[in-house]
């Protein structure tokens, strides 16, 4: 087989369990005679433990199951970021010297998938590799992947399997990167920022695995806030112009929760959210420059943005917003979450010119209060008034079956808020957590 003439998925040869099971294929091919190993077949039995141990992590992380090697050559594909990969993403089917190019791939790695690995567990007496080719998992879930992207990719396999040519794989290959995208930025909802080890100011961008499932309507109340997100994200996702987003006020009335819900929500129209933090600020450019040419919508967002009057990390997140010579791609928008209005820490030394050293104190007001500004959108959540509290906690209840009766229900509310951060959405949710996890049905403790 050909291997080593890979060209657009070529990648793939730096690949270590992918090498050492083509090596092995690639041996058997070539040196399988009379159904007999030469002297070397040692060497290959230790490889070929080795590769199951492999596989059976493999499949315990993603959730595969079945044929381990087929699962494995369909996931190398999807996540293979390449000219071709990222063009069908864009645009679906390509044509042109790239589509050539891409077929003579596929015949090679066609080759590999269909190689009968029974062929050398006969051969060298280890039952174990047949395990490969009809692999039960024990857990259905994916450590790796959503369920229904790995349920896709399983599917993937299955056509894979089904078809007669190369041509037919190559399609299917086609149709997924078309539906749901290459790589990690295709195949995850969310993200983060790392810093690379190549150094200063590179970035990283790295999948997050496990977001909570939370939608809009799990948020109680906050109907007009709820509705300008939705607007605002929807005209985004739908390419019309859209504008960067606040959503300020006070602590625990659900403006990260409503973050995390049109994550969710909007991750199959496209939209991507990768999360940054402050001090990671001068990375941002360099994360706007590895996802501006991709087929999504990108969120970056900021979780409880705020900087004291010391801090000039603010700066790089103004040039970046509005201000600087590059034009932020329209694929990208910031959303933020602060407790404060005006993100920046200002003092009355700052409004009345009261610093001898600071000549222009109505400059350095204005300066600090333009962060602000160029959140086109801003949304408050306030806090919930004691009836309002009343009634999340009401609707929670019902929502989660609680069966305690009514005013008893209200009298711990009011016990519970007064002890544990006031009126709040999140105070309402920690009090019905409570309520289910140590109380027995309608039988009320005193909290």
């Amino acid at each position: 087989m050909k291997r080593d003439e890979l060209i657009i998925f070529r990648d793939f040869t730096t690949d270590d369990l992918f090498e050492r099971m083509t090596s092995i294929i690639d041996r058997a091919t070539s040196e399988l005679v009379d159904g007999v190993f030469d002297p070397g077949s040692e060497k290959i039995r230790t490889d070929i433990y080795e590769c199951i141990h492999l596989f059976t992590e493999m499949a315990d992380l993603n959730g595969f199951f079945g044929n381990l090697w087929h699962c494995y050559i369909a996931n190398l594909l999807v996540n293979e970021e390449n000219s071709y990969s990222v063009a069908c993403e864009i645009r679906g089917n390509v044509n042109g010297s790239i589509n050539d190019l891409a077929l003579h791939d596929m015949e090679i790695i066609r080759e590999y998938f269909l190689f009968d690995l029974d062929k050398i567990a006969a051969v060298l007496d280890i039952p174990m590799l047949h395990l490969l080719t009809d692999y039960q998992a024990y857990n259905s879930g994916s450590k790796f992947y959503n369920t229904r992207v790995r349920d896709r990719i399983c599917k993937l396999n299955e056509e894979f399997e089904r078809a007669s040519n190369a041509e037919e794989m190559l399609y299917d290959l086609t149709r997924f990167y078309g539906e749901y995208g290459v790589g990690k930025i295709g195949l995850h909802k969310a993200f983060r920022v790392e810093e690379s080890d190549e150094g200063k100011d590179r970035a990283v961008i790295v999948p997050i695995r496990n977001i909570r499932h939370v939608k809009l309507d799990d948020l109680v109340g906050y109907e007009i806030a709820k509705k300008k997100l939705v607007d605002n994200t929807e005209a985004f996702v739908a390419g019309r112009p859209a504008n960067n987003c606040l959503l300020y006020g006070e602590a625990g009335t659900g403006k990260s929760s409503s973050i995390k819900a049109i994550t969710n929500t909007y991750y199959g129209m496209g939209l991507r959210v990768i999360e940054i933090y402050r001090h990671q600020f001068r990375l941002l450019n360099d994360v706007i420059s590895q996802i501006k040419n991709r087929n999504y919508r990108f969120i970056i967002y900021m979780d409880d943005l705020s900087f004291e009057e010391f801090e000039t990390e603010y700066k790089y997140l103004k040039a970046v917003i509005e201000g600087g010579l590059e034009k932020k791609p329209e694929n990208v928008l910031i959303y933020a979450t602060s407790n404060r209005r005006h993100l920046i820490k200002e003092s009355f030394r700052d409004r009345d010119g009261v610093d001898i050293a600071d000549k222009h104190g109505g400059d350095t007001v204005q300066e600090k209060l333009s962060l602000a500004g160029r959140f086109g959108v801003s949304i408050y959540y306030g806090a919930p008034s004691f009836d309002e509290y009343q009634e999340i906690v009401a609707e929670l209840a019902d929502r989660y079956g609680v069966t305690m009766d009514k005013d008893t229900l209200k009298s711990e509310a009011t016990k519970w808020q007064m002890r544990h951060g006031g009126l709040s959405g999140r105070t309402a949710q920690q009090f019905i957590d409570y309520v289910l996890g140590t109380l027995e049905e309608a039988e009320v403790e005193e909290v």
